[in-house]
């Protein structure tokens, strides 16, 4: 593929170094030179000083012909103006921008633009290392109101089935790690000694799954 990166700060430096190392081509746009510092030695791809919504800087940048465009410079206009520009304007296939404020990008989600809310997604992931720290997150969605958790066992769950766990809307035991293979859990599954279970919880249920699990 060919990327355009909007902003060459930690999280855009990062981004252009992954991308070069899978083999892709790369064109970073920052307004300040010096942020160029951040891109590691040996970076190949483009820099080019400018806005990030500026036309001739993403021309320049290689859009008309880019598969991706990621904002990711560090205010939230120049981020989702520059990535409805890509979208709506150059037509690129894939767009993703970050967006601090989580009411906004929740907007520009509904409008057809991916968007990662940084702060509500870190928050989200602090509070569950601090509140919860016996429930190991394999994965969030969203930016972070539905997790994925995975736990083995304890003696208390086994012999109990996955109904005992599982709260409509709130909690589900998705899946049963038993011997190396997985399957997806039923309401009539019953735990075993030594399962790994897959558990999709709401944030705010995760104290209820906790007491259920006899983790409180």
């Amino acid at each position: 593929m060919h990327v355009v990166i909007g902003g060459c700060g930690r999280v855009g430096s990062f981004l252009a170094y992954m991308l070069e190392r899978e083999g892709h081509t790369v064109a970073v746009i920052d307004k300040d030179p010096e942020a160029f510092e951040n891109l590691r030695e040996g970076f190949s791809g483009k820099k080019i000083k400018g806005v990030v919504f500026d036309r001739d800087a993403l021309v320049e940048a290689g859009i008309e012909r880019a598969d991706a465009f990621a904002s990711v410079t560090s205010g939230d206009n120049s981020n989702i103006v520059s990535a409805r520009l890509a979208k709506e304007h150059f037509r690129v296939p894939s767009v993703i921008t970050r967006i601090y404020d989580p009411r906004r990008a929740e907007i520009y989600r509904r409008m057809g633009i991916p968007t990662i809310a940084s702060v509500a997604w870190t928050g989200n992931r602090m509070l569950s290392y601090l509140s919860h720290p016996e429930l190991n997150s394999d994965y969030q969605f969203g930016n972070g109101e539905v997790e994925l958790l995975r736990l083995e066992t304890s003696p208390m769950l086994v012999g109990r089935k996955a109904a005992d766990v599982n709260v409509p809307g709130e909690i589900r035991v998705v899946s049963v790690v038993r011997g190396g293979s997985a399957f997806l859990a039923t309401r009539g599954t019953e735990f075993q000694e030594r399962d790994i279970l897959h558990i999709a919880v709401v944030k705010e249920s995760e104290g209820k799954l906790e007491r259920l699990l006899g983790l409180k």
